[in-house]
């Protein structure tokens, strides 16, 4: 009687990174109720014996997480492994932490290999206990490993089988071209990548790209693999069959494929990182948002002025706009509030500002939580620790999702004005610009010359209006021409 998948998870926050625990021992013939009520000496000893191979699964690093992405093993594979020891290198669409093995045993085999992509709760590797069983995991990640890609060639064959002659031609124009051409091997970096991994000779592949050029599909299927996107083949094939006998059916695939451009010789095809998978998300995501915009001219001449006094302190001018921003948000709370579902908001009871940060790869956006109550030294000393923090990709999720307001400022390059996109859950997103010279007038009518910034705030027209944003942007203006208050 097979019984279910017992499980074990422990998640550790290491001062020194990030690191998270995890195993999930496969059981064979070990009742749970058994093992759980009667915890007796010989129950606890078939345990021992029985649960010898231990799989280890891709765990879930955020709330939104769905599927994680492996940088590298740190361990290889026959790597004796101890209790708490760092295995693999997870990449999350935020951050990249260490995962530590719960368990002590030997890394049998490897299932998910770098740089591949595993959804959450999926194995990928398969710990054993003694260096018997490292030949029955192999043996069971290989059947895993196996069983995956046999069922979608089936369908495929079968539906192209009628068009075969109309592939097969590029194919064999594309192995004729390549002796006639250099020696030089051209191939994409994802396709060398993937080389590397599956242990393929990229000398012997026949590239089937532009100009003989090696594509990550040829190595696939050097390697056996079934490709993962041997739909297009099928949509190229069902088009060139399908007119003599069905005209009306061959015309939906025509359509369909025709505003797609053919590719540009020479051209790569990249697939967006984990990060830019998460940013593309959340951006479409934030298209469903009904936003508006205002923008406002702010005086600084005053606020450079503070700056110059408190930058040898080490204080930065995204603190000084942060702590602005939280000082107005107390005042207009309706500002700093947020709309998730579409029926009711909420008022944020803290004040978190988020600030977009432009790293390797992506865009983050780490977190100045309670940021008006902090005073302007705290804050830059904890807004430079999570700059270094989200630059090594070591952020906590609750650095970075718990943001209730963001401020993006590309003002140091020069950018007099820009407009931002909301993030999802979010009531508001301020852009900051450049402060620069402006001739301005006085009451009287005198011309004078004074430092002037513009910003544009993006806000939720669900929850906030144009008079609550007008109000919000007097007072900011009002903090930042007169910032003697910053610094109490």
């Amino acid at each position: 009687m097979a019984s279910p998948l017992l499980s074990r998870v422990s998640i550790s926050n290491a001062t020194a990174g990030n690191t998270i625990s995890f195993s999930s021992s496969v059981s064979n013939g070990l009742l749970w109720r058994r093992s759980i009520a009667f915890p007796d000496k010989s129950s606890r000893k078939v345990s021992t014996v029985q649960a010898k191979i231990r799989e280890i699964f891709m765990p879930a690093l955020s709330s939104t997480m769905t599927e994680g992405k492996i940088v590298s093993w740190i361990k290889s594979e026959g790597d004796v492994l101890s209790k708490g020891e760092s295995v693999v290198v997870v990449e999350s669409d935020k951050a990249d932490m260490d995962v530590e093995t719960f368990y002590d045993g030997i890394l049998a085999a490897i299932v998910v290999g770098d740089g591949e992509v595993a959804p959450v709760g999926a194995p990928i590797g398969l710990l054993a206990e003694t260096e018997e069983e490292i030949a029955e995991a192999k043996a069971k990640a290989s059947k895993s490993g196996s069983s995956a890609p046999p069922p979608p060639p089936a369908p495929a064959a079968a539906s192209a089988s009628p068009a075969a002659p109309a592939v097969a031609p590029p194919k064999s124009a594309a192995s004729a071209a390549v002796p006639d051409g250099p020696k030089k091997i051209v191939a994409t970096p994802f396709a060398k990548k993937l080389a590397k991994q599956h242990k393929v000779d990229i000398g012997s592949v026949v590239g089937t790209g532009p100009f003989g050029r090696i594509t990550p599909a040829d190595v696939e299927a050097a390697a056996g693999i079934s490709p993962s996107k041997s739909t297009g083949v099928n949509v190229v094939s069902s088009v060139a069959a399908a007119p003599a006998p069905a005209p009306v059916a061959a015309a939906a695939p025509k359509a369909a494929a025709s505003p797609a451009p053919p590719p540009i010789p020479g051209s790569t095809v990249v697939p967006f990182t984990t990060m830019q998978a998460a940013v593309s998300k959340n951006m479409v995501e934030s298209l469903s948002v009904p936003t508006f915009r205002v923008g406002y001219p702010v005086l600084t001449d005053k606020l450079d002025a503070l700056y110059e006094k408190v930058k040898p302190k080490g204080v930065t001018m995204t603190a000084l706009l942060a702590k602005a921003a939280a000082m107005a948000l107390a005042q207009h709370p309706v500002v700093n509030a947020s709309c998730k579902d579409g029926k009711t908001f909420t008022y944020n009871s803290s004040i978190n500002i988020a600030v977009a940060v432009a790293i390797n790869g992506g865009l983050i956006t780490p977190v100045l939580q309670d940021a008006d109550k902090l005073d302007l030294y705290l804050l830059s000393q904890k807004w430079k620790e999570l700059v270094e923090k989200a630059r090594a990709k070591q952020l906590q999720p609750h650095e970075y999702n718990s943001g209730t307001f963001t401020l993006s400022n590309l003002g140091m390059f020069g950018v007099d004005r820009f407009d931002a996109i909301l993030p999802p859950g979010q009531g508001a997103i301020m852009a900051v610009g450049a402060s620069k010279p402006t001739v301005v007038t006085d009451k009287d009518g005198f011309f004078s010359v004074k430092s002037k910034m513009l910003v544009n705030v993006t806000a939720d027209h669900r929850i906030i209006y144009g008079a609550d944003l007008a109000a919000f942007l007097q007072t900011f203006a009002k903090i930042v021409e007169n910032p003697e208050s910053l610094t109490l």
